[in-house]
């Protein structure tokens, strides 16, 4: 099975030893363990003695070489050291770094310091040596004119100061960081600082007449700031004489309103007839607060009463300048407590000069006002014919109860038709005629009490 190499037989002869057969004998199975394994050994002994004999021979200096490379390779192995004398290793590292950088720091402190203390000297020194040139100069020329030696003066000062303003002052070096650089003005710069000081002295000079000023102008144009716009003493009492009154006109508009609604209609007729222009004024103030609104109601009751019969007869209560009735083409009989129109007729609503059951619409167009609003349904109730129609229209901020109110006007002889209250301004409401009064002139009718339309001041 397996081939037996050639030097297998010789090595037993070099060794004095008997040949040992590749197959074991079937009698060597009964021997000992302890047996085979020194066989086992002896066998593998004399196998290493025959390769050393049977071995080429080695190049000179071969295994030395090897050795060699292998010593220097352990030599070059570092040796495991412990944490603590790593740590102590790298603490003196830091150590060292620290110490480097401190030493150039401080050079460099040093260095800043001879620097600047350098750079003063320089410039006093140029600053001293300009002024000496200066001095030189001024004695060698001596002029006779005071006025042109003061003018080269000037002149020598200013070239003097430019030329070191010029110079660039030396750059630090980027090793070394100045925490407050110098900072030189540009020649912008100094003359505005000049400017600054001329006019802060002109400010505390009295005031010259125009020869001497003519003659002590600067050479160099100064700005003129603009003359401001004075408003005339007469315009501005004007606007002050309209502004007070139209906060007076207010003020007695709402002292009127107050009146009409706090008082009945007999004694609202009489102030209007002792001030005439009392009714104006309260007229001009009421129409200001109306136009606010999104939807004037004297305008939705026209355009229902477009929607009737031409034919029908229009009481209006309270026509104020008649534009209702200058909306339509119905015949309208116009009322109210002064007059604004030749179609006004001037009367107290509550007695208004037409026969029974003579007009087929009554309107109250925000006009319910007083604290006599039962009189006036009262006077429409015995004007309008059977059937009749009564249409009110006031601010929805006087109802306290709408069903109150309601059921108030239908006990004197009014029924309910229509009734919108989706206005957010002013509610509108439409009743018929069905006859008289259903209660007697002593009976009390909470629901007609309406709050006042009182306005505030603003």
């Amino acid at each position: 099975m397996f081939e037996e190499p050639d030097w297998a037989e010789e090595a037993p002869i070099a060794a004095c030893l008997q040949p040992v057969a590749s197959r074991f004998r079937p009698a060597a199975a009964s021997q000992i363990k302890g047996s085979k394994h020194r066989q086992l050994l002896a066998t593998l002994r004399v196998l290493e003695a025959a390769s050393l004999s049977h071995q080429p021979p080695n190049l000179p200096g071969s295994d030395s070489e090897e050795e060699e490379e292998v010593v220097e390779r352990k030599k070059k192995r570092p040796k495991k050291a412990s944490f603590a004398s790593v740590f102590t290793e790298i603490e003196e590292k830091r150590k060292k770094q620290h110490q480097k950088q401190r030493l150039p720091d401080s050079d460099s402190e040093e260095k800043e310091v001879e620097k600047k203390k350098c750079h003063k000297g320089a410039l006093c020194g140029s600053d001293s040596a300009a002024e000496e040139k200066r001095k030189g100069r001024c004695q060698k020329q001596a002029p006779s004119n005071p006025a042109q030696h003061l003018d080269s003066v000037d002149q020598t000062g200013l070239q003097a100061w430019e030329s070191s303003a010029t110079d660039d002052p030396p750059k630090p070096s980027s090793e070394t960081t100045s925490p407050q650089p110098h900072q030189t003005l540009s020649r912008k710069q100094w003359r505005n600082r000049q400017k600054n000081k001329r006019r802060h002295k002109n400010k505390f000079r009295p005031p010259q007449p125009p020869d001497s000023a003519v003659a002590t102008a600067p050479t160099e144009e100064t700005e003129v700031p603009p003359a401001p716009i004075q408003d005339s003493q007469e315009t501005r009492a004007g606007a002050l004489r309209a502004r007070m009154a139209q906060r007076l006109d207010g003020a007695r508009f709402r002292y009127l309103n107050e009146q009409l609604y706090s008082g009945p209609s007999s004694a609202a007729q009489r102030l209007f007839q002792e001030d005439p222009e009392a009714f104006l004024l309260y007229h001009r103030g009421f129409q200001s607060q109306v136009k606010k609104w999104p939807l004037q109601p004297v305008d939705r009751i026209a355009r229902d009463l477009r929607q009737r019969p031409a034919s029908l007869v229009v009481a209006d209560f309270g026509c104020g300048d008649c534009r209702l009735a200058s909306s339509i083409r119905n015949t309208v009989h116009c009322f109210d407590l002064a007059s604004l129109d030749p179609k006004v007729t001037v009367c107290d609503m509550a007695q208004v000069p037409l026969e029974d059951e003579s007009v087929d619409v009554a309107v109250f167009c925000l006009s319910l006002m007083g604290t006599n609003i039962r009189d006036f349904l009262e006077e429409a109730n015995r004007v309008l014919k059977t059937g009749g129609l009564l249409k009110v229209a006031e601010v929805s901020s006087r109802f306290e109860d709408v069903r109150t109110f309601l059921g108030a006007v239908t006990k004197l002889g009014f029924k309910v038709i229509s009734k919108d209250l989706t206005n957010s301004h002013f509610f509108l409401f439409d009743f018929e005629k069905t006859g008289p009064p259903r209660v007697g002139p002593k009976a009390q009718l909470s629901g007609l009490k309406l709050q006042p339309c009182l306005y505030k001041r603003r």
